[in-house]
């Protein structure tokens, strides 16, 4: 049986019994005798856990169902099968033994090789259902590893698209990540809020803050000579300034459309893209919409774009204070942006300037 022979615990509350199973196991494996069901508890919770356990019924003040009612109880001795041995003829003794979860039963007088057969049985049970359990664990830590391994390559390729998008409009540094820590206090704010509890679960937030860094990636389809034009535009130029919105919202789609499956976060950022220069009085862009029309995820993103380009210099403006950008997203409220995202912003107004200066340019 190896350099490790299995351990084996026998239960008997009879001095003769347990020398006859001891001499009988002895040769072949490393035994442990109880003769109370207290004492055999005591050692199944000790080292080595036994790997079988051979107990019996009838003991006095704790019977064999006791115990087993014990071992199953802890889970040390969970999964230590056991095997009953039971003077009783009766079959009912024997199949309330099955069902309290012993694993077979001997009856006495005991037959040697019969022992040694069932023993030998329920080990080499018991070693499958160790390896399949193990395997199982090592299978369920690799699920893990993979699915966190594949959350970071989603958030480095998200990242390297986002930048993309930023080499052509160099004011917007860290730009990205402000607007993602905003969106995500935000949401986190509006959670408990009746209009927006169905929409905001745990998984929607998190989604939303990982495609919020793309919500602007339609400025690459945009000119050099209108997007990086340092005074203000023109009517025709500002018309095509626009147009990112769509470029944006299109270019994720059709990323959409190659997945095989739907992506939560893409379906989000296309939203976003798209709606996020919307105003909840209708007069937005590219589509008009008004209140409640527009997407969560785009009223959450257009407050957290407006705050940061008014706290931030620009190459047509220098940045505002936060008193002044504050102000002028209170006067928003109900014209250019939902009422109760603004009044999340006015309780949450403390977290955003501290995420102002901790990602400041």
């Amino acid at each position: 049986m190896g350099a490790n022979p299995p351990t084996i615990l026998i239960v008997d509350d009879t001095p003769e019994n347990l020398s006859v199973l001891g001499e009988l196991l002895q040769p072949t494996y490393r035994v442990r005798a109880a003769n109370s069901g207290r004492r055999a508890l005591q050692i199944a919770l000790g080292t080595p856990t036994p790997d079988l356990i051979l107990l019996d019924v009838m003991m006095p003040e704790m019977d064999g169902y006791e115990v087993l009612a014990e071992l199953r109880a802890a889970p040390a001795t969970r999964n230590i099968p056991v095997i009953f041995v039971t003077a009783m003829d009766g079959t009912e003794d024997e199949e309330r033994g099955l069902d309290h979860g012993a694993v077979d039963y001997i009856t006495k007088p005991i037959r040697p090789t019969i022992v040694l057969a069932r023993i030998r049985t329920q080990l080499e049970l018991k070693q499958a259902r160790d390896i399949l359990r193990n395997q199982n664990d090592y299978l369920e830590a690799e699920v893990v590893r993979r699915m966190g391994e594949n959350q970071l390559i989603q958030e480095v390729s998200i990242h390297a698209l986002a930048r993309l998008a930023e080499t052509r409009d160099p004011e917007t540094g860290k730009h990205l990540r402000r607007t993602q820590e905003y969106v995500l206090t935000l949401a986190r704010a509006l959670r408990d809020n009746p209009r927006f509890s169905g929409y905001l679960d745990e998984r929607t937030i998190n989604a939303l803050a990982q495609s919020a860094p793309l919500h602007d990636i339609g400025k690459v389809g945009i000119p050099d000579h209108i997007l990086l034009k340092p005074g203000k535009l023109t009517p025709e130029e500002w018309e095509i300034m626009k147009t990112h919105a769509e470029l944006g919202s299109n270019a994720i789609a059709q990323a959409e459309a190659d997945a095989d499956k739907p992506v939560e976060f893409l379906a989000i950022a296309k939203l976003i893209a798209r709606s996020h220069h919307e105003k909840w009085d209708g007069s937005g862009y590219p589509d008009g919409l008004a209140g409640d029309a527009i997407p969560i995820a785009a009223r959450l993103m257009a407050l957290a774009d407006v705050f940061d380009a008014l706290t931030c210099k620009r190459v047509y403006k220098p940045a505002f204070s936060f008193d002044d950008a504050y102000r002028i997203i209170v006067d928003g409220s109900a014209s250019h942006f939902d009422p109760d995202v603004v009044e999340a912003f006015v309780r949450e107004y403390p977290t955003f300037m501290t995420i102002a200066k901790t990602y400041a340019e």
